[in-house]
């Protein structure tokens, strides 16, 4: 597993509502706390409806850098992390799943992806990994199509599956949402072309969501958070990305946060897996990227 060791500029420093709310001690404080709680909630949907990011946009534009507009040279996690965040919306969507299990349960690795609806999402790298998902037969477990979509395979008869110029598709996608602009850099021997960001506060509120899922709003059990911000989570983290959202925190915040990811990494994701309302096949991309 990579180590965490990239740093960003221009992001946002939590706010400590909770604790500051928790220290008045009274029942006031409490329920304004829980008004700003519900109100930030209310922001959160707002802007997530009003931006519609998709998971696989999130996890890049925590690893941009705001004013240079590309990722770090240095991540070599990102394309695989990036193809598991389309399988895991994908299946957040409904459009794919892991095929059922029969007495003698399986694990979630050797379990294969199959289609569950082929309606179009609109979006166009979601909808080409559908359709090469649908139409492959036999179908493949969750770590054949990681490798398949980032085209790391040595099996030349799947090189087709592989989805090209992801990065640069997801920036543009960023571009039309109006998140980031287009320019191009010289780099001495090239031209580069780079998105820096241009709306700070949609950047920020992504931030402030990671930041707060493992402080104020931590609930210490996976099956109560949210399924979009746990993988968020997790594949931000194996796309070496996710300290860019605590580096502004204090010492002792990234201290605290820190460890809750390692307590969710530490999960038993077949354990998991089992539990009613969960997605089997979110868990089955955790744990080809986290074993």
């Amino acid at each position: 597993m990579s180590t965490l060791v990239q740093r960003s500029t221009g992001l946002v420093q939590r706010r400590n509502v909770a604790s500051s709310g928790a220290e008045g001690g009274g029942s006031e404080s409490r329920d304004d706390v829980e008004k700003v709680r519900k109100n930030e909630e209310e922001e959160d949907d707002h802007d997530s409806k009003e931006a519609r990011l998709t998971l696989m946009e999130e996890v890049l534009l925590l690893g941009l850098k705001d004013r240079e507009g590309y990722t770090s040279f240095w991540n070599d996690c990102i394309s695989s992390g990036l193809r598991g965040c389309i399988l895991i919306e994908l299946a957040l969507r409904g459009r794919i799943q892991l095929e059922q299990t029969g007495m003698r349960r399986r694990s979630l690795g050797t379990r294969k992806v199959i289609y569950k609806s082929d309606t179009p999402t609109g979006d166009v790298l979601l909808d080409e990994a559908l359709k090469h998902i649908k139409e492959t037969n036999p179908p493949e477990n969750v770590q054949s199509w990681i490798e398949y979509l980032s085209g790391e395979t040595w099996n030349p008869l799947k090189l087709k599956y592989q989805l090209r110029n992801v990065r640069e598709r997801l920036a543009k996608n960023l571009v039309e949402k109006g998140v980031c602009s287009t320019e191009k850099q010289n780099f001495l021997l090239f031209d580069m072309t780079t998105h820096p960001l241009t709306d700070s506060v949609i950047k920020q509120k992504l931030i402030k969501r990671v930041q707060d899922s493992v402080l104020s709003r931590w609930t210490n059990d996976p099956q109560r958070m949210d399924k979009r911000v746990l993988s968020l989570i997790y594949l931000a983290h194996s796309s070496d990305v996710l300290e860019n959202a605590f580096a502004p925190l204090s010492d002792d915040d990234y201290e605290v946060a820190m460890k809750r990811v390692r307590d969710l990494l530490d999960l038993d994701f077949e354990k998991e897996s089992m539990n009613e309302g969960t997605n089997e096949l979110m868990w089955a991309v955790i744990s080809a990227f986290t074993k």
